[in-house]
């Protein structure tokens, strides 16, 4: 059965000068509960407000929902827990913060807040696992061979690598790198990581952002993304083909496959759910 816990967390979102402090969170919203049109509920530290009515439909996961913006005061019901955060990641950079996280979650409000309550838990098991495996257990905030950091610049894109050549090395949960990969995600994300790819390394919830950047967006070397992966029932062997395809499936590194997979079965298990079919690619 999955955990029932909900972690009360700050849900204090930094004010903006054009939109002011954030407004009290509105009461929890709850799967059982009826909602009528301009219906205000919190969720994922967020207001929403209903267009019309309905009823077990995730604000951020459908279009019945209006977002509100950031709320103060409120409770986290993201489906991992504080508690199993840290359960998850006990020995974590202190970087790494749950509050960054759930700071993160406004940018792709789909992500483990699609299908039933088993499939979202698994889709945050299964991100929760790459960042564990690409940073060794969120020990790292950045890649650690600096002689790799000349590499991750390609000169060949219109918009070169203005922060210099050595600037677009690995940050964050996923190591995320190279210069085209800072501007699509700044783009998409309303911040200019092409100028300043630092902020990744100074800010958590820009750091998380950009790993649930890639997990929502982006196929890489794989069919689908990592989200329609977990969402759509292909299992979590996909979401290793959409980080490093054969360098990892079809044979690629079996070892590396099963590491993962022992570290998914892991998370599942923390979360208290089972780990699905499709475990390896």
């Amino acid at each position: 059965m999955l955990s029932s816990l909900v972690a009360t967390v700050a849900l204090v979102p930094a004010a903006s000068a054009t939109t002011g402090p954030a407004a009290p969170c509105a009461p929890l919203w709850s799967a059982s509960t009826a909602y009528t049109s301009g219906g205000t509920v919190s969720h994922h530290g967020r207001n929403w407000t209903a267009k019309w009515w309905t009823r077990n439909e995730n604000p951020g996961a459908t279009g019945v929902w209006d977002d509100r913006g950031a709320c103060t005061g409120g409770v986290s019901d993201f489906v991992v827990s504080e508690a199993q955060f840290d359960e998850i990641f006990p020995d974590r950079n202190p970087f790494y913060t749950y509050q960054g996280l759930i700071d993160a979650l406004h940018a792709y409000p789909r992500f483990a807040n699609t299908g039933t309550p088993a499939t979202r838990a698994r889709e945050a098991a299964a991100f929760l696992t790459h960042a564990d495996f690409e940073s060794v257990g969120l020990q790292y905030v950045k890649e650690i061979n600096e002689d790799n950091y000349w590499r991750k610049c390609d000169y060949s894109r219109p918009y070169g690598c203005p922060a210099g050549q050595k600037a677009y090395y690995g940050r964050g949960p996923i190591m995320f790198s190279w210069n085209f990969n800072y501007k699509a995600a700044g783009d998409a994300l309303g911040l200019d990581l092409l100028d300043d790819p630092w902020l990744v390394e100074r800010d958590p919830s820009v750091a998380w952002q950009t790993a649930l950047w890639y997990w929502n967006t982006q196929n890489g070397p794989g069919t689908m993304t990592s989200h329609e992966a977990m969402v759509g029932g292909a299992g979590f062997g996909e979401t290793i083909r959409s980080l490093n395809g054969a360098l990892e499936c079809d044979g690629g590194n079996p070892a590396s496959v099963a590491a993962r997979v022992a570290k998914y079965e892991r998370i599942t298990s923390v979360l208290g759910t089972a780990p699905g079919s499709g475990l390896t690619c």
